[in-house]
């Protein structure tokens, strides 16, 4: 399509604000700003404004470095308004931009982290029981015998394979602590099962006395309330006057007005017979 004088070509339009205006307020500082209000991207170098709190280009990023006139948050509306504190304002740019990249990547986990996370039920704990309930559980001597083995299996100095600086065999503790528990509870055992036959021995004769006295105690106890039980039963057969419980109350077997009686029956048979009689002319 050619053009035409009617038809004038547009002029290039100015990337950025260009103005001569300068705000006599200091400037801002840009390495006094946090790291997530300023944006010193080539070509998109943007910051808050101070005064507004609104994200506001930089122009003269190649000499000096201002705030373009801008509105506050009511921008686009009807009635917008003019920041006229931070338009134009010098800006000092004392941060580089890879710096600032930097800081804002380091600061992006350490803002995750504290983020409140899912809450998670505690689990319930049995409580743990008092002194008093502590059921204590004796050792016996197979099973201290079962630990001490394991134990020789598992450590070097019961094999005499720890030794010091100087070359000598070191000690086990806890080895010999076992050994000695282990002799002492072979010396204590036959004492030990002496005191369990005894037990066992006394619990059977209780046993064997409690079987031949409950006899004469069920009887002395049943003959205490003999006689109870006795009025009990005596009380249970009598019935009172009238009909019986199990056979309910007395039906009538005739009728009580026989006149009525007889005229409904006559007029059931009559009703019966017609329709005997319409059946086969509606088939």
């Amino acid at each position: 399509m050619n053009t035409t004088p009617a038809m004038p070509k547009a002029s290039k339009r100015r990337r950025k604000t260009r103005t001569s205006n300068i705000n006599h307020r200091p400037p801002v500082i840009a390495s006094k700003l946090k790291v997530n209000e300023i944006d010193l991207a080539p070509g998109k170098e943007h910051l808050v404004c101070p005064d507004c709190s609104t994200w506001v280009p930089i122009t003269g990023m190649l000499g000096t470095p201002k705030l373009v006139p801008h509105h506050t948050g009511r921008a686009k509306t009807g009635e917008p308004h003019r920041c006229a504190a931070g338009s134009n304002r010098q800006v000092t740019i004392d941060v580089e931009a890879g710096a600032l990249r930097t800081q804002l990547i380091e600061g992006t986990p350490t803002a995750a982290s504290r983020r409140a996370t899912k809450v998670l039920p505690k689990p319930k704990v049995k409580p743990a029981p008092a002194a008093s309930q502590v059921k204590t559980v004796p050792l016996s001597a197979e099973q201290v015998s079962r630990v001490f083995r394991q134990h020789q299996q598992q450590c070097l100095a019961c094999k005499g394979e720890a030794k010091n600086r100087d070359g000598q065999t070191l000690p086990c503790p806890d080895g010999e602590r076992l050994a000695v528990t282990v002799l002492r509870l072979l010396r204590q055992e036959p004492r030990r099962q002496a005191v369990r036959d005894f037990f066992a021995r006394e619990r059977r004769r209780f046993d064997r006395q409690y079987a031949a006295a409950a006899p004469a105690k069920r009887a002395s106890e049943w003959a205490a309330v003999q006689g109870r039980v006795s009025e009990a039963d005596a009380a249970r057969k009598t019935l009172p006057c009238g009909d019986r419980p199990a056979d309910g109350p007395s039906l009538p077997q005739e009728p009580q007005d026989v006149e009525a009686h007889d005229r409904r029956q006559a007029e059931l048979g009559r009703q019966y017979a017609a329709r005997k009689t319409l059946a086969p002319t509606a088939a």
